[in-house]
């Protein structure tokens, strides 16, 4: 029997959320589900993110809970389909909204007669008949309004409250007292013979604020709408067909179509439709929407390209190496969903905060009318009724449900513009606490692109009988075999003069000491002071002092070891990127120390460090201690980020409080970071930071003006200083000014 969990992670598309108060119930009853290891309901993109075990639970268990709390729920679909459904959306709360606004508008016509400032203003006789503003009233209550019932319903059921319930409350009160008065008036005149005066109703109250929440929500829909450009930007960036030769024929199929292995030829001015590598021809190719470089990158046989860019000027046939959603461009496209998705720490408050409001709004709002009914207007009903109805309706909580999920997509989507992409909500916040900032040397500093620059032989060659070229041919041969980026300086430097590789036996890479191989019957070790003091072989003073020489010049120098012999010294050079020394700058002006951890030796990692503008240095640490360097400053108290390009730097980008990952290094790197750098720039990580510290800034901002605003409107509204519809018209605004206040992100300059 197996018994082993298959954890999967699904999507759901979620409709009929009204304020952050849904989207906890939605959360805490998924969580509760047996199998459900995490689920995250984002009330602003309505979505839900469930992580489950398939064993015991099903997505359509996971639905179904969904639609037994209230709410509708399907596993999210394609971007076009999920699209079209919110085209649909739309369109029908459009026209909810403005029949709404139709049969409200004569209702607020007639409410004009009620003031007497506004005496002068025309109004029809018969517009006063409370039977025409029942006629008008009604379908807005009932009809339009009917979706606040059945979630006001569907909540109660589930022993909680949202704010369909504080809606329906306060139009139902509004609506079923002017209803009471409309009999009462009827049956009087009917008794009297003819019709008495009209009374005092309050049909357009109702009216009206559904009309208002529901200009509120249309605002929301279309600012929702903006907060997902990023998304769709990197959308418009795939192509949609690709040309393929199948059984010898070119065909243009959808790009769905398109299967690994497929050869797909690609055409002057048209976008490379996958991720695949050359195989004939040679063009240019802009990649500036994954790199930020404008300058177009040659590329020929053997060279991979990316699906998304393109290509300028020849033509290429390209063999598909990942398609779909295995592509660069799909899985950024994932991690900005994501990231829109999820949540933030700081969301708890509001959660938390929802959770318990309207229990306790309801409580004030019935408070007022009891204290308004007994002691301020002894025996008027009306107004006791009025004052309670704008408690309940300006404390909606719909501003502090957008508070934080707006600012997360807006925030995100400006990062992902500039290159940056972030894993999730909590990331986005982490960052801006960091205080220290970690960086690797090769790839991430430097370059990452040595070349070869010093060779020095073994003084005694001769006397062993060894030639230099013999000595070439060794080295060349054994780090062909090695991943490291120092190595492929090395094997191209060493090619350049013309020699030949060799047959390789067996190779080992040896982390942080250097590499062992057999070649053509010869045994070699190339590698640190460490590797050949580990091995037992001994080096001259003279070859010592040649070492620490080319190492005060930033070079790095590496020991060669033949049949347990010293034979020799190759020195590689990795100069300092162009922007390490302006972001280093920003860095150290942003008040963030900046330290380089390197397992090269201290005398290159302090020459690399001067030029980059870093006085602190850890070097010669191996892999497996770079996360025990990352503890030890977090020890110290500091929020520390490590920066990486490498394999070798997974751990110590895993184990910092925020890693992040350059993005034209290794794919572990990028898997194990929290934030990605696309193009690959330093400069990145202070705009990184910046764009962190911008959103909580906005979060705060927002959750501010959400709670200052009910806090300070409850009290207003319990006094008896604001009008219902007045109350309504301030809901609609602040949560309204509260999605604006997160879209100024996406002009964010940083």
């Amino acid at each position: 029997m197996n018994n082993q969990t298959e954890i999967e992670q699904t999507t759901l598309q979620i409709t009929g959320m009204t304020c952050a108060a849904c989207a906890a119930r939605i959360e805490k009853g998924l969580s509760r589900l047996p199998g459900v290891n995490q689920a995250t309901v984002n009330f602003a993109m309505e979505t839900a993110l469930v992580d489950f075990d398939s064993a015991q639970v099903s997505i359509t268990d996971l639905t179904q809970k969904v639609e037994n709390l209230g709410y509708h729920a399907s596993e999210k679909s394609s971007d076009e389909t999920a699209a079209h459904d919110k085209q649909r959306e739309r369109k029908q709360k459009k026209l909810q909204l403005l029949v709404s606004a139709l049969l409200s508008l004569p209702l607020l016509w007639s409410m004009v007669s009620h003031f007497t400032f506004t005496s002068w203003i025309y109004i029809p006789a018969f517009m006063m008949n409370p039977w025409v503003q029942l006629a008008l009233a009604t379908p807005v209550q009932f009809v339009i309004g009917s979706s606040f019932y059945i979630g006001a319903y569907k909540a109660l059921r589930n022993r909680s409250a949202n704010m369909d319930v504080l809606v329906v409350l306060g139009t139902s009160a509004a609506y079923l007292y002017s209803l009471y008065k409309t009999i009462d008036w009827a049956t009087a005149a009917q008794i009297h013979g003819h019709a008495q005066h009209a009374p005092d109703l309050y049909y357009e109250t109702s009216a009206i604020l559904i009309t208002l929440i529901l200009l509120g929500k249309w605002f929301e829909v279309l600012a929702k709408g903006r907060s997902s450009e990023a998304i769709k930007k990197l959308l418009g960036l795939q192509a949609k067909t690709a040309n393929v030769i199948r059984n010898g024929e070119l065909l243009t199929l959808p790009i769905e179509a398109v299967i690994a292995g497929d050869h797909v030829i690609v055409k002057p001015g048209e976008k490379i439709p996958v991720d695949g590598m050359v195989i004939e021809g040679y063009s240019s190719i802009d990649e500036s929407m994954l790199t930020g470089e404008s300058i177009p990158v040659d590329k020929q046989a053997g060279d991979q390209v990316i699906g998304g860019t393109i290509n300028r000027n020849g033509s290429l046939t390209v063999e598909a190496t990942k398609v779909g959603a295995e592509t660069a461009l799909a899985q950024i496209i994932k991690v900005v969903e994501d990231a829109q998705g999820s949540k933030a720490p700081i969301q708890r408050i509001a959660d938390v905060i929802s959770g318990i409001f309207v229990p306790i709004v309801v409580g004030i709002a019935l408070l007022t009318f009891i204290v308004w009914f007994f002691w301020v207007s002894p025996g008027e009903f009306a107004h006791a009724l009025e004052k309670a109805i704008a408690v309940l309706v300006i404390a909606c909580p719909c501003a502090l449900g957008l508070a934080t999920p707006t600012s997360i997509m807006a925030g995100s989507g400006r990062a992902a513009e500039l290159g940056i992409l972030f894993k999730g909500g909590e990331q986005l916040e982490t960052l801006h606490k960091v205080n220290t900032v970690v960086l690797d040397k090769t790839g991430t500093v430097t370059k990452g692109k040595p070349e070869l620059t010093d060779i020095l032989f073994a003084e005694d060659l001769e006397v062993r009988g060894i030639q230099e070229a013999r000595v070439l041919q060794l080295i060349a041969s054994a780090e062909n075999h090695s991943e490291h980026p120092l190595a492929g300086a090395i094997v191209t430097g060493i090619l350049a003069k013309g020699i030949s590789l060799l047959g390789v036996d067996h190779f080992e890479a040896i982390p942080g000491y250097g590499i062992h191989a057999q070649v053509d019957g010869s045994e070699i070790w190339v590698g640190t002071r460490k590797l050949l003091q580990r091995e037992g072989v001994a080096v001259s003073e003279h070859v010592t002092q040649a070492m620490e020489k080319l190492e005060n010049e930033g070079k790095t120098a590496m020991l060669v070891v033949v049949d347990a012999q010293y034979t020799g010294l190759v020195a590689v050079a990795d100069t300092i990127k162009e922007s390490s020394r302006q972001a280093v700058a920003s860095l150290l002006e942003a008040e963030i120390e900046v330290i380089m951890l390197t397992g090269d030796n201290a005398r290159t990692a302090q020459a690399i460090a001067r030029q980059a503008g870093i006085t602190r240095v850890i070097a010669e640490v191996l892999p497996d201690g770079k996360a025990a360097e990352i503890k030890k400053l977090q020890a110290e108290g500091k929020r520390v980020a490590m920066v990486g390009d490498g394999i070798n730097d997974a751990p110590a980008i895993a184990t910092a409080d925020v890693g992040i990952a350059i993005g034209t290094g290794a794919d572990i790197a990028m898997e194990a970071a929290d934030v990605t750098l696309m193009r690959g720039e330093l400069t990145s990580i202070t705009e990184a930071i910046v764009m962190s510290r911008q959103t909580m800034a906005n979060i705060k901002q927002n959750l501010v003006w959400a709670l200052g605003y009910n806090t300070l409107g409850i009290p207003i509204a319990a006094m008896g200083l604001l009008a219902p519809w007045v109350a309504g018209a301030a809901m609609a605004l602040s949560s309204v000014s509260v999605v604006l206040n997160a879209l100024r992100l996406q002009r964010a300059k940083v």
